[in-house]
């Protein structure tokens, strides 16, 4: 069936029929099974390698001239980010296994035992964009939680997507796991990701990765619950006892890594006390790179720097731009990150070590960092393998949702012939 003859609510309604099915045995699967499947996919993205990489040429030529360069870096594949999603899948399999963890015991005075064992949600729909290599991180997590996937990513990354799901569902098979317990949408017709918002007797839970549009929209539509982050304005702020040759290391890495994800940097917060030695600093160490807006205050300071108008505090550029803000000490500094900050990741560059835990007790992120880029909010870099996305919501999960986060849990009750009274 082609792509323009599938009726978007017949589709998802079969594909989640599927996982439903597949949740059922992958959530009994033993870990030697599931480690299997993991290893058997990375040698299958390992082999498919340069089918791969044709597929995402046709995806980024596709969209090549009518999108940003940032757009484009998130979308294309390499050798070695193709090498990194296999290397993701068997640092994964390296993973204990989370399921069947007890994560308490109660010994009750009528001889009950009671336990709470930790155990697979479901059925995942993941929902993102331009990504392809999160397809395959979000398909390995799903899979060693014990939980199927639905995937819809992006139109523009579809031809990939198709690959990735291929050498996934390979490794499933390999490992004699059903290969519904990965699938993708096989249609670009925006009507789908409705109805997968919709499925909740099929779909436990949805999970988008993208820009504040879509996000907005799974909040705003889905029937399904869901596990969300609006977007990643984080912050820098650099305190009056900062080493500021340090700070502007870390904080040209938070901005200029990679600018196209949601972890980078978007607006260095400065401590007038040090302004006149760091802004300078900044501007030279960013130089044509990055494009610097600042407030009255910082563009007196260096002429490098263009006013910034009231949008830019709270925009997630997601390119080579970041706000510069002149702050009046760490109070004033706690107040500005708490009203422009999305909660997804910020951080506080200081020796001062009074200093760094009023800052990181105060701003209420997902996370809260002290002299480290930014960047490093990554599940990978959390030991966790990989991440299925940052959360910056307080129920269930929050910051990177790996292999614990994907797991629900239940109650068992061990009895030897126990009544309860009347």
């Amino acid at each position: 069936m082609t792509d323009q003859k599938l009726d978007p609510q017949i589709h998802v309604h079969e594909l989640g029929s599927r996982a439903r099915d597949a949740s059922r045995k992958l959530a009994i699967a033993g870990t030697d099974q599931k480690n299997l499947a993991l290893r058997e996919a990375a040698k299958a993205l390992r082999s498919r390698m340069a089918e791969l990489l044709e597929a995402n040429s046709k995806d980024v030529d596709s969209v090549a001239g009518s999108k940003p360069e940032s757009f484009i870096d998130r979308l294309r594949l390499t050798e070695d980010r193709v090498e990194g999603m296999a290397s993701a899948l068997e640092e994964i399999a390296d993973l204990d296994d989370p399921v069947g963890r007890v994560l308490a015991t109660f010994d009750r005075p009528n001889g009950l035992e009671i336990q709470r064992v930790a155990v697979p949600i479901g059925v995942i729909g993941m929902i993102y964009e331009s990504r392809p290599n999160v397809g395959a991180d979000a398909s390995a997590l799903c899979l060693k939680s014990g939980n199927a996937v639905i995937l819809r990513g992006g139109s523009e990354s579809r031809h990939s997507t198709r690959v990735i799901v291929e050498c996934m569902q390979a490794g499933l098979k390999a490992a004699d796991l059903p290969g519904d317990a990965v699938q993708t949408i096989q249609t670009t017709d925006r009507a789908a990701v409705a109805a997968l918002l919709e499925a909740v007797e099929h779909v436990d839970l949805v999970i988008p990765r993208g820009g504040r549009g879509l996000v907005e929209l799974v909040r705003d539509k889905a029937k399904v619950p869901t596990l969300l982050h609006l977007d990643g304005n984080c912050h820098s702020y650099v305190h009056e006892a900062a080493d500021l040759d340090k700070a502007a290391e870390v904080i040209r890495n938070a901005k200029l890594r990679r600018t196209g994800v949601c972890g980078a940097t978007e607006s260095v917060v400065v401590d007038k006390a040090v302004a006149q030695d760091f802004i300078p600093r900044l501007a030279e160490i960013m130089g044509n790179d990055c494009e610097l807006r600042g407030d009255e205050t910082a563009v007196s300071i260096d002429g490098r720097i263009t006013p910034a108008t009231d949008e830019d505090w709270g925009t997630e550029y997601l390119d080579p731009i970041a706000s510069v803000k002149v702050v009046d000490g760490i109070d004033d500094a706690i107040e500005w990150v708490s009203t422009y900050s999305s909660h997804h990741t910020d951080a506080i560059m200081t020796e001062d070590d009074a200093a760094a835990k009023r800052f990181m007790d105060s701003i209420d992120s997902a996370i809260v960092m002290r002299n480290a880029s930014t960047q490093f909010a990554d599940g990978g870099e959390f030991g966790m393998g990989a991440e299925i996305g940052i959360a910056t919501g307080k129920m269930h999960a929050r910051g990177p949702v790996g292999l614990e986060q994907l797991c629900s849990f239940k109650y068992l009750v061990h009895g030897d012939g126990q009544t309860r009274p009347a």
